[in-house]
């Protein structure tokens, strides 16, 4: 046997001829470039559907990207587009990208620039390194074959900045209309044409302001309550229970039961930890399930034998031997009471002889059925499954703890009656929002003692605004009553529960206004109430960001 040296040695040259290599790699670019770009499908309702059937809500991101493909239908063609999709963690950036590249019938390109400190990653690497590269977008026209893919472009507000050299800079050149068309990579040393590529960028927050100028920016808020029941109905309960190698029909999650666990459990802008929670529901049925052990009951046949006045036991006895093979006694002692039946009757009626046997063993006779041998009139084979009783896991509010554990959250109402001086408020948070009690309440009364004092782990923005809302408070009450010195003579305690979570922000202005007022009229807030907003020192309710 003979061996050929690649054989042997199937690495001989860890680093290939960079000349060899660098016009391999040209010429498939130039041929990917020369050749047609992939058909683009410009079919709104198409393209509807499939954004329908792989993100549910989104309304708004949906609307904006048939935009983009009703602008293509009128023109006959779509310009490359950069997208920057802005939004919580887990809310469908990612998948997104690849519902546009599916609904467009474009190739669909990812790469992720999160950490990456190296210019070369981008423009590519100089030849004269050993190892040397050409950058991502090179190698995404080499691999997908097409000019005009859909390039997902991860993470990119998580650029590095490092001695090789500013990467979010080097982004500019790649994102810009105006330059793209003739990219410049330092590997090939040779203008490429980027600009039939789409772009489709995951960013939260810290992009800079010239390379946040270049793209196109749509917000993807966190899902509500609802939003996620039917996120949860729909797409994760189908794909969990398929990796858990659970039938439907084995487990019943209750709408309460999943209501509880989104807000229990999951309290987040994405649908990441309810689907953990769900894959955990899962995984105890599925140990249920295998510790009660599978059904061992095999599927059943059974044999309707249809036999003439002239067919003896014998006969049958060696039929039944020959097709099903092993059990002959049983069908024999049926057989007999059968022919000592016929004997006594003179007429010629058919006789049926019925037995059962494991499916695996009957066999349909096919070459016999001529035999002159058997006077068989006719075999008819059912086949009726054994019906195993599939056992349903009920998981409803009650025992959602035994699968998921005891509550992560929980109520965040304190009070059944608000006091005199406490209202609640609204927060941001990363999770998507929260409520949250400011309290007030007089710590000491005298002529000339009135102050304010603050706790609850308050940053400096969240304590200038305590300051407002006192001055503020303080020119109502002087509006209204002229003869009540409440702040003038009352030094004032104002908290903000959960002391061990920062608290930051001037939205809180409107709240401790009230809050203030509350105590000084010696008045309660109804319980249903909460507020939010930043208050000027004239009194003014300024909008939120983000909101209005």
């Amino acid at each position: 046997m003979l061996a050929s040296d690649t054989d042997l040695n199937p690495n001989p040259n860890p680093h290939p001829d960079p000349v060899h290599y660098q016009m391999e790699s040209l010429i498939s670019i130039l041929e990917n470039t020369n050749t047609e770009a992939v058909d683009e499908n410009f079919d709104v309702l198409r393209a509807q559907k499939i954004l329908d059937e792989d993100h549910y809500g989104l309304p708004d991101v949906k609307e904006r990207i048939l935009e983009f493909i009703a602008v293509g239908k009128l023109r006959g063609t779509s310009q490359g587009k950069i997208i920057c999709l802005c939004g919580p963690p887990v809310v469908g950036k990612t998948s997104i990208g690849r519902s546009i590249a599916r609904a467009l019938n474009r190739k669909f390109y990812r790469f992720s620039v999160g950490g990456l400190s190296d210019v070369a990653e981008i423009k590519g690497h100089r030849r004269t390194y050993i190892g040397a590269m050409p950058g991502k977008m090179v190698q995404c026209m080499k691999n997908v074959g097409t000019e005009n893919p859909l390039v997902l472009t991860d993470e990119i507000d998580k650029l590095g900045r490092g001695h090789a050299g500013d990467l979010a800079s080097a982004m500019l050149e790649l994102l810009d209309p105006e330059q793209n068309e003739n990219f410049l990579d330092h590997y090939f040393d040779v203008p490429i044409d980027l600009s039939k590529e789409s772009y489709c960028a995951n960013v939260v927050e810290m992009i800079p302001n010239p390379l946040l100028d270049k793209m196109e920016i749509i917000a993807i808020a966190g899902y509500i309550t609802d939003e996620k029941m039917h996120i949860a109905r729909d797409y994760l309960e189908k794909t969990t229970r398929e990796d858990c190698g659970i039938k439907h029909e084995q487990v019943e999650v209750t709408d309460a039961a999943l209501l509880a666990a989104i807000e229990n459990y999951c309290r987040e802008a994405g649908v990441r930890n309810l689907q953990k929670q769900i894959e955990k529901i899962d995984r105890k049925i599925a140990l249920q399930l295998v510790r009660k052990g599978p059904s061992n009951e095999r599927p059943v046949a059974r044999v309707h034998v249809v036999l003439s006045n002239e067919t003896t036991t014998e006969s049958l006895s060696e039929f039944v031997e020959a097709e099903v093979g092993g059990a002959t006694q049983v069908v024999a002692g049926s057989v007999e009471g059968s022919s000592n039946e016929m004997a006594s009757e003179t007429t010629e009626e058919a006789e049926t002889v019925q037995s059962d046997f494991p499916a695996d063993q009957i066999q349909c006779p096919t070459d016999q059925a001529s035999d002159s041998k058997y006077t068989l009139v006719t075999a008819k084979i059912q086949e009726t499954e054994a019906t195993d009783t599939v056992e349903k896991v009920l998981v409803d509010s009650l025992n959602l703890s035994d699968f998921v554990g005891k509550p992560v959250f929980h109520a965040e109402r304190i009070y059944d009656q608000t006091p005199i001086g406490v209202v609640m408020g609204l927060a941001w948070t990363a999770m998507g929002g929260s409520t949250l009690y400011i309290e007030t309440t007089q710590v000491e009364e005298g002529t000339g003692k009135g102050a304010l004092h603050l706790t609850g782990q308050l940053g400096d923005v969240m304590k200038e605004s305590a300051q407002i809302a006192h001055t503020v408070a303080r020119e109502i009450l002087h509006e209204k009553e002229l003869d009540i010195p409440f702040f003038a003579n009352s030094k004032l305690h104002l908290h903000v529960p959960a002391g061990a979570t920062p608290k930051d922000g001037p939205s809180a202005g409107c709240t401790m206004v009230t809050s203030l007022l509350s105590l000084a009229m010696k008045k309660p807030v109804k319980m249903d109430l909460a507020m939010t907003g930043e208050v000027t020192l004239t009194g003014r309710i300024l909008p939120i960001g983000g909101v209005c």
